[in-house]
């Protein structure tokens, strides 16, 4: 029977690109967060303005506040022990940033470079899955997928930890693709675009970045939000290529792996 790869050269490398770069941005973006550790809705935002997320601290604790619900993070979030066993207030402990040390300026050159990487990825990816018809052909969304039983039926398969085996594990499923397809389509693209929104050169020229969100901290909230989103993305995935073959999956995800092809329309992306 003729074989084909699982995953195409073109999607490992957005797959490996991405990993490094949303981390390194995410690493980066916490440090930028330290700088002042709250969030705000609308155009303006300030010390003395309400913040519907904020982390603090005091000498002796600190806290993740979400509206008016505070939640206890000493030690953890806003108030923890450094390398040298002296305590920081800083909103992010130094192992979960770039740089380690505080330094905004450094956390910029960081996200800012990265985003360029991000962004070329994104076009890159797009241009070569619309290409080689990997969008078309495996992320499509197809009629019968869109039936609520099918798509239940799909969820309590994963709950049940029941995964497709043999020729049916190389098709992504519903799941797979709405996921997918809302971080290729939605979150990545909401990143890039709430990113713009945040630079004041951008938003001198183009208003309108920020406008659709309704201010600049809007926008800053937005991708705060996005960011963490796709954090639990990578956790879910995480969950899910361990629980279904792990060594597999990752050999598939660096040499391309292999599946049966059942026809022309089957080719793996």
């Amino acid at each position: 029977m003729k074989k084909n790869v699982r995953h195409r050269l073109s999607t490992r490398i957005w797959h490996w690109a991405n990993a490094v770069t949303l981390l390194v941005m995410l690493m980066s973006g916490l440090m930028i967060f330290n700088a002042h550790p709250r969030l705000y809705w609308g155009e303006y935002g300030a010390n003395s303005d309400y913040a519907w997320m904020a982390v603090g601290s005091s000498d002796t604790a600190a806290y993740l506040r979400f509206g008016e619900t505070r939640i206890p993070t000493t030690g953890v979030l806003g108030l923890w022990e450094d390398r040298n066993g002296e305590m920081q207030n800083w909103a992010f402990p130094g192992w979960a940033t770039i740089p380690t040390d505080y330094n905004l300026a450094d956390a910029r050159l960081w996200h800012f470079l990265f985003a360029w990487a991000l962004s070329f990825n994104l076009l890159f990816f797009l241009v070569r899955a619309l290409w080689n018809r990997h969008i078309q052909r495996d992320l499509h969304i197809r009629a019968r997928e869109w039936r609520p039983s099918h798509i239940w039926h799909d969820i309590k398969e994963h709950a049940l930890l029941r995964f497709p085996k043999g020729a049916d594990a190389h098709d992504y499923n519903v799941l797979q693709k709405l996921a997918y397809g809302s971080v290729i389509f939605l979150m990545i693209p909401l990143m890039i675009w709430t990113g713009l929104a945040m630079s004041p050169a951008m938003d001198a020229n183009w208003p309108i970045l920020t406008e659709v969100f309704g201010g600049r901290q809007s926008a800053r909230s937005v991708h705060f939000i996005v960011a963490w989103a796709l954090v639990g993305f990578f956790i879910v995935h995480m969950i899910m290529v361990l629980l279904s073959h792990p060594i597999h999956q990752l050999k598939s995800m660096i040499t391309g792996g292999e599946r049966p092809a059942r026809d022309s329309e089957g080719e793996a992306a």
